[in-house]
């Protein structure tokens, strides 16, 4: 067993409170601790940066490490080693002695071993009668045994930290790879988007990642990149819905067009026509609009009663109160269960959108070919007729691509609508 005094440096070299307090922390090792030295040392080596040992510090310590000549430490036997210079140099891989002496001091500021020096300065043991160590002088090991358990948990989290930076690093280079294919990918088939200002963005992002790279340093630019290529693919697959519509869909909805004979007769180039000549003359200079024009306005519109599209190609809306005869049940959603503006009506189209699990896309897609009037009035319609149309969605997509192509009216929609409630009033009374 090692004694409990406190040993002070030979020599010049001066006596500190740190050196007193690290040996007093070396002697503090707990009963029956065990550890084989061997795999400490690896421990130590993988904690070498936390530690802040240098690698030919570690070579000494692999060295003193040799001259114990068990390979396990225990707690209750002695542990300080006495190798000679000459010795420890060559199991040191032949390092020069000054060299030698200036790593041992970085292991013993490092407290993994402590210095146990005798009486001159020299080591040696002193042995008893029966052959055992009475007392011997050298380097300590006990620090390094009283740290086991800090030393594997260090080593342990760098380990998980390498672990972690290596998974980054991989997911990284991934997430570059991909960001740079898909803009790549984007701009040969002309997507439309600005995705030159989104490369030079990605190069900038490409820029600030360091050299010497951490969990610290990297988390953040990852994070910025994954969240770009999020972007990229969410614009991607928006221009590719826009661009091939849902072929089931349209089949759904014309196989409800056409089983219906007495369902509402959309294609009507006709009655459009005539409508909006009407509307034509009712606004030309110098003529005077229409009796019933005028009546029709009076009754709520907001807007020309029947004219149909504008000179840039968009339709106009109806009276908003011939919306609300043609489709009552709109009003129920409609801010505190009325409608009394377009805006409410658009307010309660968002709720009928997503309860008919209409996409924000195909609604998109009808406002900008119909006008947002005209698409919250289909809106009305489809809700109207509810029981009769299976799929919201396609049907809304169907009539969107009609009016893109000038086959869909309007009108006759709600003149059918009209029609069946003043005959179900009819039927009743």
């Amino acid at each position: 067993m090692e004694s409990d005094y406190v040993t002070t440096p030979f020599g010049r070299r001066p006596m500190s409170l740190a050196m007193l307090l690290k040996q007093r922390r070396g002697e503090a090792i707990a009963a029956g601790t065990t550890r084989n030295k061997w795999k400490l040392f690896r421990a130590v080596c993988e904690a070498r940066a936390g530690l802040e040992v240098t690698d030919r510090a570690l070579t000494v310590l692999d060295a003193l490490l040799t001259f114990y000549p068990e390979d396990e430490l225990f707690s209750e036997k002695p542990l300080v080693v006495f190798p000679s210079n000459a010795q420890l140099s060559l199991r040191a891989r032949g390092m020069a002695a000054a060299t030698l002496r200036r790593h041992l001091a970085v292991l013993v500021e490092a407290g993994l071993i402590s210095r146990k020096d005798s009486p001159n300065g020299k080591r040696y043991v002193r042995r008893g009668r029966e052959g055992g160590i009475d007392e011997a002088y050298g380097f300590s090991l006990a620090p390094l045994l009283a740290r086991a358990g800090e030393i594997e948990t260090m080593a342990a989290d760098i380990a998980a930290d390498r672990q972690m930076l290596r998974g980054m690093k991989e997911r990284l280079t991934i997430c570059r790879r991909d960001i740079a294919k898909l803009i790549s990918a984007a701009i040969e088939e002309a997507v439309p988007g600005g995705w030159e200002r989104m490369s030079s963005m990605f190069q900038a992002i490409l820029q600030r990642i360091p050299r010497a790279a951490n969990l610290e340093n990297l988390a953040p630019i990852l994070e910025e990149l994954e969240a770009t290529r999020e972007n990229i693919v969410n614009l991607l697959e928006l221009h590719e819905k826009m661009r091939m519509p849902s072929t089931s869909e349209s089949q759904i909805e014309r196989h409800i067009q056409n089983s219906h004979p007495e369902s509402l007769s959309e294609s009507e180039p006709g009655l459009e026509t005539e409508q909006e000549e009407q509307a034509d003359r009712n606004h030309q200079p110098g003529t005077k609009p229409s009796k019933d024009s005028l009546e029709a306005q009076a009754d709520g519109g907001e807007g020309p009663p029947f004219a149909i599209r504008t000179r840039a190609g968009k339709p106009k809306s109806f009276p908003l109160a011939m919306v609300l005869q043609a489709c009552p049940d709109i009003a129920d959603y409609g801010p505190g269960g009325a409608i009394g503006s377009w805006r409410d009506l658009m307010t309660a189209v968002i709720v009928v959108r997503k309860m008919l699990h209409v996409s924000p896309s195909a609604y998109e897609q009808a406002c900008s070919v119909m006008g947002p009037e005209n698409a919250a009035t289909v809106m009305a319609c489809i809700l109207q007729r509810g029981g009769s149309i299976t799929s919201a969605g396609g049907y809304l997509r169907d009539l969107t691509r009609r009016a893109e192509r000038g086959e869909f009216a309007l009108g006759p929609m709600l003149m059918a609508l009209l029609r069946a409630k003043s005959s179900a009033v009819a039927r009743v009374s």
